[in-house]
């Protein structure tokens, strides 16, 4: 792959990611998503002993990172997959996906 082909990726992704958004509309399974910072924008707070520690970077040194996220309203999981089918990253990496815990006041 030419380093031209490789820095178009991320706008190309960009850009298809946004389409799927508006495709979905108002009616739509997406609830919310958007892209994050690099891990090297992180900021880590612990607290120990009832005092927060603040430390730059991310929790962990990690091989993957955490481009973005989306949260998707579904019947069920075979739904979710096919969305997620759809995101453009999925092409280049991979994509968890689990269910949103629902808290005992939301139930």
């Amino acid at each position: 792959m030419t380093s031209a082909k490789r820095a178009a990726e991320p706008a190309s992704i960009t850009h298809h990611s946004v389409a799927i958004e508006a495709a979905a509309g108002p009616e739509g399974s997406s609830v919310d998503s958007g892209p994050l910072q690099p891990p090297s924008s992180a900021t880590t707070l612990r607290v120990r002993g009832g005092e927060p520690l603040v430390t730059d970077g991310p929790f962990a040194e990690l091989k993957e990172q955490i481009g973005g996220y989306y949260v998707l309203d579904c019947a069920d999981l075979d739904e979710a997959l096919r969305r997620v089918a759809t995101i453009p990253a999925a092409r280049y990496g991979a994509i968890e996906v689990r269910p949103l815990m629902v808290m005992p006041d939301q139930a």
